[in-house]
């Protein structure tokens, strides 16, 4: 079961000082040239899935702050990733020859998701910008090697600081999906993907009851409790779509149902804003960070469990058909603001990343 988030050991395990100091992995690197900047390490997975997402978002984000950026996109294999390493060693070895010793390590390795202390050594500072519900308690003793978290929700931060974390809020945003061109439909739209964290269950249980209600399009890649007769109204999804149609299904579908039991940061919520979709959450944290009852509609949830670090809500199937009666009975104008005002939180959170981001990089880079 691991130790408590609040033991003492626990308390004391992050870095606590100032310090001087799929396929096989790609090593990139980009400069901006010019005067000496922060040289930023980049770890991360390339899992064709929500890694990938963060993997191109931070390099976009990352780069257009004008840092010199490395990047190593780890693959599945093990094999694979210490090659990937090695590649970066020896790149790091030839700078410190051509440019000095000082070339010699990054100022910052950025570790997402996944806590890699073998990639440790190779920066002066090294930051975890973890999902509490995917952080395995096994990897405790090993946030010795971290000096800062860069926490994607408000949620993650006492999660973080219980274990003796320096923490800083940063957030985190989402590729832009917006396509005006469009038309919009009050039909419902629910990405589930691979996950068996988005509430799929629920929602398929809900829509077998109300065969009435408009269309909805399911897209769930684990297997669900299905009825003997899938309802008219249900278009479920269970291979792969092309990106292009699922953008398409994003910004068609006015109304997005994301009753999540937990999410690292909710790229399904916070690309349905960026599209100004009407959007459905869990009410409970993280999720009602990003959605409030000025921008969606929130489900109250009826039980509680846990996963890694992070507190699991299950919606309450009542909530969640009060709920989407709700959304049913807005009309054009309620539509108009909910969706003019979930645009206008993405365009604002996607500036905001990217200044904070940046500002923590340099803070710590600094120090």
């Amino acid at each position: 079961m691991g130790i408590s988030p609040n033991s003492p050991s626990r308390r004391r395990i992050c870095a606590q000082r100032r310090i001087p100091r799929g396929n096989p992995g790609n090593f990139e690197r980009a400069s901006t040239g010019g005067a000496p900047v922060i040289r930023v390490h980049l770890i991360a997975r390339d899992n064709g899935a929500g890694l990938s997402r963060d993997l191109e978002i931070l390099k976009r984000v990352i780069g257009a702050a004008g840092f010199d950026l490395t990047v190593s996109a780890i693959g599945a294999g093990g094999v694979r990733r210490f090659i990937t390493r090695m590649r970066v060693r020896r790149a790091l070895a030839s700078r410190a020859r051509r440019d000095g010793a000082a070339f010699g390590k990054f100022d910052v390795n950025l570790m997402d998701e996944h806590l890699r202390p073998e990639y440790a050594p190779l920066a002066r500072r090294n930051v975890l910008m973890p999902h509490p519900e995917w952080f395995d308690v096994a990897w405790t003793p090993e946030l010795r090697v971290i000096d800062r978290v860069f926490a994607k929700t408000r949620h993650a931060v006492p999660l973080f600081e219980a274990l003796g974390c320096r923490t800083d809020f940063v957030g985190f945003t989402s590729f832009d999906r917006l396509k005006r061109d469009i038309p919009r439909e009050p039909t419902f739209f629910h990405l589930g993907g691979r996950s068996g964290n988005k509430g799929s269950q629920a929602i398929m249980d809900l829509w077998a009851r109300r065969p009435e209600w408009p269309m909805l399009t399911l897209i769930q890649r684990k297997p669900l409790r299905l009825p003997a007769t899938m309802p008219a109204n249900v278009r479920l999804v269970s291979d792969y779509l092309d990106d292009t149609e699922l953008q398409a299904l994003q910004n068609r579908n006015l109304f997005h149902l994301c009753p999540s039991e937990t999410e690292g940061f909710g790229h399904h919520l916070v690309e349905g804003m960026s599209v100004g979709a009407i959007l459905l959450v869990t009410d409970a944290p993280p999720m009602n960070e990003m959605i409030t009852p000025e921008r969606g509609v929130l489900a109250g949830y009826s039980r509680t469990g846990t996963q890694q670090l992070a507190t699991t809500y299950y919606v309450d199937p009542a909530k969640l058909e009060t709920a989407v009666e709700r959304m049913l009975a807005f009309d054009a104008s309620e539509q108009r603001v909910l969706s003019e005002r979930a645009r206008a939180w993405w365009e604002e959170n996607d500036r905001a990343f990217g200044e904070r981001l940046s500002h923590a990089i340099t803070t710590l880079a600094s120090d």
